[in-house]
């Protein structure tokens, strides 16, 4: 309230400032409106009646709220409007008290135009020195004091985006560099200055602008990505690789999501740019508030929750402040990893740790009794192609028989939801991992009823960077000097990022709780855009590694393994997509064959035992009755050049 009232009486000393200079200013004191003989307000009076009416609407529109050290634009319109409408209000007032006898003309011109450049001006002045934009000024400071020590910083994006950054590293007083230049996104915006630091060139030109600072020896230290780097078009894997190899930083202003772990840091957070941000096309924005009002205050139980997928998971359903998060896995190590980093990171978040199978209904069962979610994300799986094909037995009781486990004690607890996390290997699937992922996509399907447990499934392609995937095998690779392993030259895959992975499924969920209980799950699919060719995903990681293809590190092709295809496909012949949501499609799947408890019990046995190819002859049998083709014996593996 002190403060409140300190901001009122400032504004109405200062509007009394301003009536009285224009007042005194005015080059005459005899009223053209008044009528002889009538008694006229005094200096005083007229000042006084026009502070008052400065207070007032100060009071009405709120300006006491506002801290003059933020002040911004539209503090300044507001200023202005509350001058006009006191000067406007005032002639009435003195028109009707004595019409306006002693009130020169000139004053109800002069008042507001100077009542409006003190309120601004202190405005101005406190946030000046909130930000230290006077210490350049200072005349006894020479020039070595001037300029810092820090290393230099190479802005890349938009100007707006640039004095956002600016202005909040002012506020800061971070000095752990100093921008020595903007490399903008707009031509027409070069030569231009943002908060004292210049625009020197437009992304197009960036290695000319490289050539500028190097020649003005002021090379940066480290380059900042104002935008996603997948945004920035003009962009190349070329140009990134030669500042990593000139050992310039790679630096990004954290998400939204990861903001939420540095509420507590006053400096404006960076961090370093994975690769894998490079690489990615560009990302997708879902409807957050959506999610946000599916989690915030509900259980939810992660399984797999130490994978790639499932850590992330876990991270932003932590930061939609739910109720309490499950974290269910089989890896020690990996869950051990996650619930520390939860516990770190959201130390308000309720949250249990479960080592536990999937494939063990009574543990499964048992564990979702006792923390009783009311989401499900089932995320455990066996996803590494080549191993799974090579241990079918293994995958059918991970990633079948675990799904239907996961399936019944989450319909068995009362959970509200549960989603299941697959793969666009389950499309037409040539190998055992992407017939068990179908498989799995069914046993969900066969779960969903008219009332109860809602359940979906989110089918998309490769993540970047997640265990097994190829961006970590090629970065090894370039590590050791090469060579890079591609299987075929045509080779291509649908990429998308982790967090953006994470994204989809939150999602789908979303989506999949505003739609209607059906008799059947929802499955769902994002559009992922062109797929992306293995050769020139190795050629560009080679590139931001600062080599040359073909000259410091060779490319290999070793030729396709068994079960692989050259391209993966989201939607199968028998299956059509419809829009649901932005950038969310629907999958239609109608299918003859409903999964049941005897199916996955005659499964269940030949996998016990060990029977590698009944395993997969039974496999690939219920595969095909579920995608309409006759039933018959399973295919014959074979390397499939077709999509």
């Amino acid at each position: 309230m002190a403060f409140r009232a300190q901001t009122i009486v400032a504004d109405v000393v200062l509007a009394a400032c301003a009536f009285a200079l224009a007042y005194a200013a005015a080059p005459m004191k005899l009223s053209a409106f008044g009528l002889a003989g009538l008694p006229s307000l005094t200096l005083i009076q007229l000042v006084v009646l026009y502070a008052a009416l400065a207070g007032g609407f100060t009071v009405l529109f709120r300006r006491e709220l506002s801290p003059w050290r933020y002040v911004s634009i539209p503090d300044v319109l507001v200023l202005a409007r509350i001058a006009f409408l006191t000067a406007g209000v005032f002639l009435l007032w003195v028109f009707v008290l004595d019409r306006a006898r002693g009130l020169p003309r000139a004053t109800l011109f002069v008042a507001p135009l100077v009542q409006m450049m003190f309120s601004m001006g202190v405005r101005v002045a406190r946030r000046a020195l909130h930000e230290r934009a006077f210490q350049s000024f200072a005349p006894l400071k020479t020039i070595s004091d001037r300029v810092t020590g820090a290393p230099p910083l190479l802005l890349i994006g938009p100007a707006s985006l640039a004095d956002t950054y600016l202005r909040d590293v002012s506020r800061s007083h971070d000095r752990n560099f100093t921008p020595v230049g903007i490399v903008g996104t707009e031509a027409r915006d070069v030569g231009q200055q943002v908060r004292g630091v210049c625009i020197i060139d437009h992304l197009d030109n960036l290695d000319a602008a490289l050539a500028d600072l190097r020649r003005w020896n002021r090379y940066p230290r480290a380059v900042l990505f104002l935008e996603e780097p997948a945004r920035l078009k003009g962009l190349t894997a070329d140009q990134l690789g030669r500042l990593k190899h000139d050992g310039v930083r790679l630096l990004r202003l954290p998400s939204i999501v990861e903001l939420a772990h540095d509420d507590g840091v006053n400096l404006v957070p960076m961090r370093e740019i994975n690769i894998e941000e490079l690489l990615a096309r560009e990302p997708i924005e879902l409807d957050r508030h959506a999610v946000g009002a599916l989690i915030r205050g509900r259980r939810v139980l992660v399984t797999g929750a130490g994978g790639s997928i499932g850590s992330e998971l876990c991270r932003q359903v932590a930061a939609f402040n739910c109720a309490h998060l499950s974290l269910l896995d089989f890896s020690e190590t990996a869950l051990f990893e996650i619930e520390r980093e939860i516990g770190e990171h959201y130390p308000d978040i309720s949250c249990t740790a479960a080592l536990c199978d999937v494939r063990k209904a009574e543990r499964v069962n048992a564990v979702f009794e006792r923390e009783q979610p009311d989401l499900v994300f089932h995320a455990a799986a066996l996803k590494h192609v080549l191993m799974v094909e090579r241990h079918p037995c293994e995958g059918v009781l991970t990633n079948v028989i675990g799904t239907w486990n996961v399936a019944e004690a989450a319909k068995g607890c009362g959970a509200a939801q549960m989603v299941l996390i697959s793969s666009d290997k389950a499309v037409d699937p040539a190998n055992a991992m992407g017939a068990t992922k179908r498989l799995a996509e069914a046993v969900v399907q066969a779960q969903q009823s008219s009332n109860g447990t809602r359940f979906a499934a989110v089918r998309f392609g490769n993540v970047l960077g997640s265990a097994g995937s190829v961006v970590p095998i090629f970065k090894s690779q370039i590590e050791r000097g090469g060579p890079v392993t591609v299987t075929h030259p045509e080779m291509a895959r649908y990429f998308m990022t982790i967090p953006e992975a994470a994204q989809l499924v939150l999602h789908a969920t979303a989506t999949s709780a505003d739609g209607e209980a059906g008799a059947a799950a929802r499955l769902f699919i994002l559009e992922m855009g062109e797929p992306v060719r293995i050769m020139d995903l190795a050629r560009q990681m080679i590139a931001l590694s600062g080599r040359t293809p073909g000259k410091d590190i060779n490319i290999d092709i070793i030729g396709l393994r068994t079960g692989e295809k050259l391209s993966e496909a989201l939607l199968d012949e028998s299956e059509r997509a419809e829009p649901c949501a932005p950038k969310v499609l629907e999958v239609v799947s109608p299918s003859p064959l409903r999964i049941t408890a005897a199916h996955l019990a005659d499964l269940e046995i030949l996998a016990e035992s060990g029977d590698a190819e009944g395993v997969r002859r039974a496999v690939f049998d219920l595969v095909a009755q579920i995608r309409g083709e006759r039933s018959g014996p399973a295919p014959t593996l074979r390397v499939v050049v077709g999509g």
